[in-house]
């Protein structure tokens, strides 16, 4: 099976990705754009194809200053969770009676322990909210889907809110696992996200196909030593040769 930088250097090769290359390259010289640039596939190097269990997809990165990281609905632990956050920290409690392992926001243990936290558009401009979106992104991040659904077996799928749950048909759901429900923020999170008990399901799932499940509730340092130059050689190629 391919490594990340190979699938996206495919990706690279491809004329969509050269428009949303010099959209993004641009977008990044006149205006303010979050994540950091060298964070952009920050969530590929932390999560290897080959330690890949769970995938949970977002939708744009947070728009403040600071906020986004590269991880879906991930925040550095020196800022204040936002809304979502706080709601899927609750989830969290009250699913498993326990406190999350990253209750400062910061989910990188969460990526290093196999969850791919991935953001169906990459980039975005500061205060201004799906602003990258039909760029070239939805088309690279559904890539990326679909090669996970032909290549792996028996990945969970969470998909929150309708953007992410319109990917079910792009997910090969005899090989996969998909759990849906509305999205955690505050507009939609009494609507079905509380109660929808995504992290005790997956762990269930993980642990009946014989995979180590997901520790999702309490504080454990996860080994980096596990893919060490795997995982800087990859942040840095994806860093300087793609974007």
């Amino acid at each position: 099976m391919k490594n990340w930088n190979e699938i996206i250097k495919e990706e690279q090769s491809k004329d969509y990705y050269k428009n949303l290359k010099e959209f993004v390259d641009k977008a990044y010289e006149t205006s303010t754009v979050f994540p950091p640039k060298e964070k952009i596939f920050y969530a590929f190097s932390l999560t290897p194809i080959d330690n890949l269990k769970v995938v949970i997809l977002g939708q744009d990165p947070y728009h403040g200053y600071g906020q986004a990281q590269g991880l879906a609905f991930s925040t550095p632990k020196n800022i204040k969770n936002p809304p979502s956050m706080v709601n899927i920290l609750k989830e969290i409690e009250d699913d498993l009676g326990r406190v999350s392992s990253c209750d400062d926001g910061d989910l990188t243990p969460w990526a290093k322990d196999g969850v791919l936290l991935l953001n169906t558009i990459l980039t975005v401009e500061e205060s201004k909210p799906k602003s990258h979106q039909k760029k070239g992104w939805e088309t690279f991040t559904d890539n990326i889907i679909k090669y996970i659904s032909q290549n792996c077996e028996d990945v969970v799928f969470i998909l929150w809110g309708a953007p992410s749950i319109k990917k079910e048909k792009i997910i090969d759901k005899e090989k996969h696992h998909i759990l849906t429900s509305p999205h955690p923020s505050p507009l939609s999170s009494y609507r079905g996200f509380f109660g929808c008990k995504h992290f005790s399901k997956t762990n269930e799932i993980l642990n009946s196909v014989g995979k180590k499940e997901i520790n999702w509730w309490y504080k454990k340092r996860i080994d980096s030593k596990i893919y060490p130059y795997r995982q800087v050689l990859l942040w840095y190629s994806l860093r300087f040769d793609i974007l």
